[in-house]
């Protein structure tokens, strides 16, 4: 029976420093104005991927629109929303009615400071070499410190197994020179994928050219270096604030704190041996 363990060169998985500027790191910069919704990602993603589609044999109405994956999941490690506005278009004219259709394809955001990763008891969720963060099914022992950890609520546990799952960025496709399957079957370019540091550039030549069409409510999500999570490996184009999404407007690594709550434990435990200390020397004398 062979290993499901990944073998090559991983990076070092005790910690994230120097992943913000890693002249391998590759990602995602998905600009939802140009998604389509056609959930081919979607369906590329369970082929590529062999997830489990609960949806194969009933068609099942979620009352989410059109949306009939609903959110991330163990098994959807692509997600379409669609999110519809009483908004017009902005070529369409303010007329004081109208509808817009927001549609956008979301993903694991591989994010550069990742709590899932500082939270792993057993080593099963790993740094790769394309600094991208994986679980290793065979090595998870299904404790879900990661589903807590993560900020935006992505990683899933399956009911059969108990196993964390979440998306790899197909590293298997990675290792062997191909874009992830989401990206290659995407019609539009919605999702693109390419070094981060790269695709920051187009994103931002994207952003001003929304901006200068009028589209002032565009913004970008994740591509900051400098928020709470270290800038994420998958950012986004938006056209609204991002809960409009189901997007934290403002992420932040949960185990932020940890080493300043450590060094508190680490006190009081120390003080309470010093006067159990004290208390022994006493009853001596």
């Amino acid at each position: 029976m062979t290993s499901n363990r990944l073998s090559g060169p991983l990076a070092d998985v005790s910690g994230d420093a120097g992943y913000a500027d890693h002249p391998q790191r590759v990602g995602f910069f998905t600009d939802t104005s140009v998604c389509i919704g056609c959930k081919a990602c979607e369906v590329a993603c369970k082929e590529w991927n062999g997830l489990p589609d609960p949806h194969a044999d009933v068609l099942e109405l979620t009352g989410m629109s059109y949306d009939n994956t609903g959110a991330l999941g163990s098994d959807s490690w692509r997600h379409v929303a669609f999110i519809e506005q009483a908004k017009p278009l902005i070529d369409a004219g303010d007329d004081g009615g109208g509808t817009r259709w927001l549609m956008a394809s979301d993903v694991c955001k591989h994010c550069t400071h990742a709590a899932c990763l500082d939270v792993c008891p057993t080593g099963a969720l790993v740094r790769t070499e394309f600094g991208t963060v994986i679980v290793q099914p065979d090595v998870c022992n299904g404790c879900a410190y990661c589903v807590s950890a993560c900020p935006y609520g992505v990683i899933d546990r399956r009911e059969d197994d108990g196993r964390a799952w979440k998306c790899t960025m197909c590293y298997d496709r990675l290792r062997g020179g191909l874009e992830p399957a989401c990206a290659k079957a995407c019609p539009t370019d919605s999702i693109q994928f390419g070094p981060l540091d790269e695709l920051r550039e187009i994103a931002q030549g994207r952003l001003a050219d929304l901006h200068a069409g009028g589209e002032t409510g565009a913004r970008l999500y994740g591509a900051d270096p400098e928020d709470g999570i270290g800038g994420a490996g998958a950012f986004f184009l938006l056209l609204d604030e991002p809960e409009v999404y189901g997007l934290p407007p403002d992420p932040v690594v949960t185990t932020r704190d940890l080493p300043r709550e450590w060094g508190w434990a680490g006190a009081a435990a120390g003080m309470l041996l010093a006067g159990i200390a004290v208390a022994f020397a006493g009853r001596k004398s």
